[in-house]
């Protein structure tokens, strides 16, 4: 197998291929007709992306929350500016 052939390891996917690699993964242990280490291995498998997966939108809401907050910091500075020079006149 050549190195651009390789599945990129959990840590190495983004949320998109962790969440299709999971997609794949549930849909195989509901096809059923796996052998019990097969299928326990696949369970453990889309347990571990699950929670990458759960963790990677913990992550990005995290960042929009700070960047609302930051936005809403900012658009309140500019409308306090905006009130004094409305005031002024």
């Amino acid at each position: 197998m050549a190195d651009t052939d390789k599945v990129p390891a959990d840590n190495d996917l983004n949320f998109e291929q962790a969440l299709n690699r999971l997609d794949e993964t549930v849909k195989a242990l509901e096809e059923g007709g796996l052998a019990l280490t097969d299928a326990t291995q696949l369970y453990e498998e889309g347990m571990k992306l699950a929670r990458r997966c759960s963790e990677m939108l913990a992550t990005a809401e995290l960042r929009i929350n700070r960047i609302q907050t930051a936005f809403g910091e900012q658009m309140r500075f500019m409308a306090e500016d905006s009130d004094e020079q409305e005031d002024e006149l």
